[in-house]
């Protein structure tokens, strides 16, 4: 007998596994996103002294925005998966 589909192809093992990866999704976005703000600042401080501070303050800006691209990657995949998997739905009825 040949099982369906979706369950032949799930990608975590149990909801423990998702949670994990929920997490790692959250801490990457979060890590990402206060890179981000680092990057804007730095880039900003080197554009108002008229200072070189590694980079030129363009290249800084350039990477706050790869930084927030990945962070909104990162938060994106977390929130999808939580909807996905029903991980909210379960807090709420556990209280």
């Amino acid at each position: 007998m040949k099982m369906p589909i979706i369950q032949e192809n799930k990608p975590f093992k149990n909801r423990e596994d998702v949670k994990a990866e929920i997490r790692n999704c959250d801490l990457f976005g979060g890590i990402c996103q206060y890179a981000c703000f680092i990057f804007a600042a730095v880039g900003v401080v080197g554009d108002i002294l008229n200072v070189t501070v590694g980079l030129e303050p363009m290249s800084w800006f350039l990477l706050a925005i790869v930084a927030g691209l990945n962070a909104i990657i990162g938060h994106a995949h977390a929130i999808a998966a939580k909807h996905l998997l029903g991980i909210e739905d379960e807090k709420t009825e556990q209280k």
